[in-house]
This record gives C-alpha cells, sequence and structure tokens, in this order.
C-alpha cells in the first residue's frame, strides 16, 4: 500500500518475499535469533526495493516490466544462495519459529478466536501496523507527501519536495515492511 500510494506499482512482493524468507531462514540456521532474523529479512527488503525504484523511478522504466525483473532475479539468488552454502541438502533442516501466544478470553471465541487471537508475535505486529501505517499516510505529513507524490507529483515539486526520494523512500519502507509475515 505504501509503494502505491506513491505512484509505484511493485510487482517484485513475490521474489522480495522469497528473499525475506531465505535470508532469515539461513540467518537463525547459522546461529542468529528470530528477532534479528526478521530485521535482516526487512534490510535486504530495503535493498532489493532500492534497486526496484532505480529501475522504475530514476530511470523511469516500466514498473511491471521491472518489478517481474525484480521477482525473478530475487528468486533466482535466493534458490542459487541456498544450493551454494547447503549443497547437499534436498530438504531444508527445520528451524524452531515464533511460539503461537494466545490472547486470554479473546482467542476462544470460536472461529474468528482461533483465526485471528491465536497468532505469532509476528502476526499482531502486523495486525498493528495496519494501524500504524494508515495513521502515518493519513495522519502525517509525511503520509500527505507520500500521498500527493502518488496523486500529483508536479504539486509536490513545486513544494520543494523531491518526488524521486519520497518514491524511493516508499517502495524501500514498503519492501521492508512486506517482510513482516514473510520469514515465518
Amino acid at each position: 500500500m505504501i509503494c502505491e500510494r506513491a505512484g509505484v506499482l511493485n510487482l517484485g512482493i513475490e521474489g522480495i518475499m522469497t528473499t525475506g524468507a531465505m535470508v532469515a531462514w539461513m540467518w537463525v540456521y547459522q546461529g542468529g535469533d528470530l528477532w534479528s532474523a526478521v530485521f535482516v529479512a526487512a534490510f535486504f527488503g530495503m535493498l532489493f526495493g532500492y534497486l526496484h525504484s532505480i529501475f522504475s523511478v530514476y530511470m523511469g522504466l516500466s514498473q511491471h516490466v521491472t518489478g517481474i525483473g525484480i521477482t525473478l532475479l530475487s528468486t533466482s539468488l535466493s534458490y542459487y544462495s541456498f544450493r551454494l552454502l547447503l549443497p547437499g541438502v534436498t530438504t531444508p533442516p527445520k528451524i524452531v519459529p515464533f511460539d503461537v501466544y494466545p490472547i486470554p478470553l479473546l482467542s476462544e471465541i470460536p472461529v474468528v478466536g482461533t483465526a485471528f487471537f491465536t497468532q505469532s508475535p509476528l502476526t499482531y505486529l502486523a495486525f498493528i501496523m495496519v494501524g500504524v501505517v494508515a495513521y502515518v499516510l493519513y495522519r502525517t505529513p509525511v503520509g500527505l507527501a507520500v500521498r500527493m507524490v502518488g496523486e500529483n507529483p508536479m504539486a509536490v515539486e513545486v513544494q520543494g519536495i523531491d518526488v524521486y526520494r519520497v518514491r524511493t523512500g516508499a517502495v524501500m519502507v514498503g519492501s521492508a515492511f512486506m517482510l513482516l509475515e514473510a520469514p515465518f
């Protein structure tokens, strides 16, 4: 949503999520903890978001083609890295994922309780981020700039705000946030 509100269609989501999941998994497999793996995945998401913004924002290339290219590149790099780091493995070794934490009373509601209130911390964080992102986009000057860059970039440029920087930042942040649920 952040990318789209800034006027950039990010079709590289699937590949970025694959890379984030692979990097986070490898981080934990090599001895890192789960929370730092989420930050490592978000960092790699930001890198691929930056790459996407270089091609689509700065160079003005087709966002559709660039997004599909990012998906193919990041997915292929993930698979190649896995084969390079673990050459003889056919099935990835298991790592211990985040524990599920049921919220008392709310998790006992039929159907809805198990779906929404018996989740991992990352899922709860994703639920919270929906409100945070909505607040930032619709109640802050930064959100106004992001929305205006997507709707009327000339008006933003007249105000002295760099359209390229706002779009690049939005794509990078959006690419990092999409990895909240991807790694585990």
